[in-house]
């Protein structure tokens, strides 16, 4: 009996280390994802502004949710979730133009209504006035004074100019709001394109960070720091963006896979960070908008234990900032 208690001992501790190792990896690409669309199905405006987008928007979402239950490979789960992360963005830009539009129409309607206001109030001024000028025109005649009559009509075709001044300006400020509001929307449809322009030729992602600008292994000679011709003109394309969004800074990010020695790969990750940031900087950004760090095989993003892991764990990130230029930290 004694011998039997003991032996059950490991066979415990073997269930419960088994139940631990299926416990799931939590993706946070895909976990973003999710917590965006949640955000923009709480927002009335996006759902009833520009509900087809949010609906392909959560399609994407679905499948990304299914490759994720299926077990499939991180990377695909990865862009699936992103591709639906940035659907979720174009709805809610959408819904923010159409909102935009909406104002637009809606000072439209103000305008006309305060012309025509204008204009009613205007004929109504007239006809008293010719009312006036009429018992004016009698008393005159009454009294036989000439000269009063002329003094009269003198005053009330003052008054009448003054009013007519009046609504004009009246109608002149309501325009100017309706001119500012088509202003202001015209403007903001260009931000929205602009932006659509510039994270399709950067290939950003969004993550909880900000968007992220990866330059692969194959943008370097092997193990070297020196950039290629790609990566010099990624590197450029990132500068452009920077020339014009003056208020962005961006974080450079070294990594290596973990073969080889740590001293080795800590300082070729920084090294490969640093040259981003000198070509950033012969390119005409200033130097204090951009930081620069190497984490060497730190934050592996892919298993080492594969090829083609190893060679998506060796890159540079960029990460760029919000409108503040505030950048989330590690």
């Amino acid at each position: 009996m004694k011998t039997s208690r003991f032996s059950l001992t490991p066979l415990v501790a073997a269930l419960a280390f088994a139940g631990c190792t299926t416990m799931p990896e939590v993706n946070s690409q895909l976990a973003q994802a999710r917590s965006d669309y949640s955000a923009a199905q709480a927002n009335p405006h996006v759902v009833s502004l520009a509900g087809g987008e949010l609906k392909t928007a959560g399609e994407s979402l679905d499948r990304a949710n299914q490759a994720s239950d299926k077990h499939e490979d991180a990377a695909v789960v990865n862009r699936l979730a992103y591709l639906a992360d940035q659907q979720v963005a174009l709805a809610q830009e959408t819904a923010r133009r159409r909102y935009a539009e909406f104002s637009v129409a809606n000072a439209s309607t103000e305008h006309d209504r305060a012309l025509l206001d204008a204009e009613t109030r205007e004929a109504d001024n007239a006809e008293r006035s010719a009312e006036t000028a009429q018992r004016s025109a009698e008393i005159a005649q009454r009294e036989s004074e000439a000269s009063q009559r002329s003094a009269e009509a003198s005053q009330l075709q003052s008054a009448v100019q003054q009013q007519i001044q009046l609504q004009r300006l009246v109608a002149s400020d309501a325009q100017s709001g309706a001119e500012a509001a088509r202003l202001e929307t015209n403007e903001a449809q260009a931000r929205s394109r602009r932006l659509e322009e510039r994270l399709g030729d950067l290939e950003a992602k969004k993550t909880n960070r900000g968007m992220v600008i990866t330059l692969g292994d194959v943008l370097f000679d092997a193990n070297r720091s020196e950039m290629k011709a790609g990566g010099m003109r990624s590197t450029q394309k990132l500068a452009d963006f920077l020339r014009q969004y003056t208020h962005r800074t961006v974080m450079i990010e070294g990594y290596t896979d973990s073969r080889g020695d740590n001293d080795r790969n800590q300082a070729l990750s920084q090294q490969r960070a640093a040259s981003v940031r000198t070509a950033l900087l012969e390119m005409g950004v200033g130097s204090e908008r951009i930081a620069a760090h190497g984490y060497g095989e730190s934050y592996p993003v892919a298993a080492n234990n594969t090829a083609a892991g190893r060679q998506e764990n060796r890159r540079v990130e960029i990460i760029v900032s919000d409108d503040s230029g505030r950048i989330l930290a590690r």
